[in-house]
């Protein structure tokens, strides 16, 4: 069905009709369903959801609301969506910008103006990072939004890449194992934040985004830093990748078969309780006395 060109949502007009796009279309597509399906981010058995999903601007939102709004379109995602633009005051940025492109693609949206930015400026010490401060005052303003449109998730577009950059910053600064998971319950427990692109690698959200010309609005405010950590470990994933290609995509798939019997957390696993239970029993002759220990 992604094949007609007809057949098609108006966040898809004016695509590539060629092999390479159809296959990274439906490679979105399916990537997505994963996560979906494999995190059971849809309650089946209960009221219809309502999902918030977050719009930056970046390649990755724009991805992340054209697939789940496909994947609605067609019947396949039994949820109403709703996009968001939390416009945080940086300057320069174009507030018009996701405004008339949301309204021209006929997708419901609410853009909401706080001005976190002079808050982060203030705040932040000369020569620190704005990246946590601005995140907390942001995913607060998100979660209020989604509870005065009855929201029962905050949905955002962080993908594979962003996982695996999460995980080696927590491991190298945090000193733990730790990523972001693809389904999260808030502290209150009244709110679930999902990342239906989990699965889903930074190239082709960039691909996809870049053939489709969407409107993308670049981050100011963090992207003037330079010598960022997770931008240290962006370089050191993309050095490794291109000796090895497929190398994310291993690294990946082993954050998902974590065994904690072999992980030296006793949080984990019960160490305390492993003990043998007696000498095996043995057939035929007994071999050869094994010396004590001295």
């Amino acid at each position: 069905m992604l094949d007609d060109p007809d057949d098609i949502h108006p966040l898809f007009h004016g695509a590539p009709r060629t092999t390479e796009f159809r296959k990274l279309r439906k490679r979105l597509v399916r990537e997505t369903r994963e996560a979906i399906d494999r995190y059971a981010m849809i309650d089946r058995t209960g009221p219809r959801a309502r999902w918030l999903v977050c719009m930056s601007g970046g390649k990755d939102s724009y991805t992340l609301l054209a697939v789940l709004t496909e994947l609605q379109w067609r019947g396949l995602l039994p949820v109403d969506i709703l996009a968001c633009n939390l416009d945080q005051g940086q300057p320069g940025f174009p507030a018009t910008v996701l405004p008339e492109f949301l309204q021209r693609m006929g997708v419901p949206h609410r853009i909401e103006y706080r001005d976190t930015y002079s808050i982060v400026v203030d705040k932040v010490p000369q020569g620190r990072t704005y990246c946590a401060l601005c995140s907390r005052l942001r995913r607060a303003n998100l979660y209020r939004i989604a509870r005065e449109e009855g929201c029962t998730a905050v949905v955002l577009g962080h993908h594979r890449d962003d996982i695996l950059e999460t995980f080696f910053l927590n491991l190298f600064h945090g000193g733990k194992i730790a990523t972001m998971p693809p389904k999260l319950l808030n502290d209150e427990g009244d709110l679930l934040v999902l990342r239906p692109l989990a699965h889903v690698a930074e190239a082709d959200c960039d691909r996809f985004a870049r053939a489709m010309s969407y409107p993308i609005i670049p981050c100011d405010l963090c992207g003037s830093q330079d010598g960022l950590q997770r931008q240290a470990i962006k370089a050191m994933l993309d050095g490794w990748e291109a000796k090895i290609p497929g190398r994310r995509a291993k690294m990946f798939s082993a954050l998902c078969q974590v065994r904690p019997s072999h992980m030296p957390d006793p949080a984990l696993w019960d160490f305390a309780g492993l003990t043998p239970s007696g000498a095996p029993e043995t057939a035929g002759e007994a071999g050869p006395e094994i010396p004590r220990l001295r």
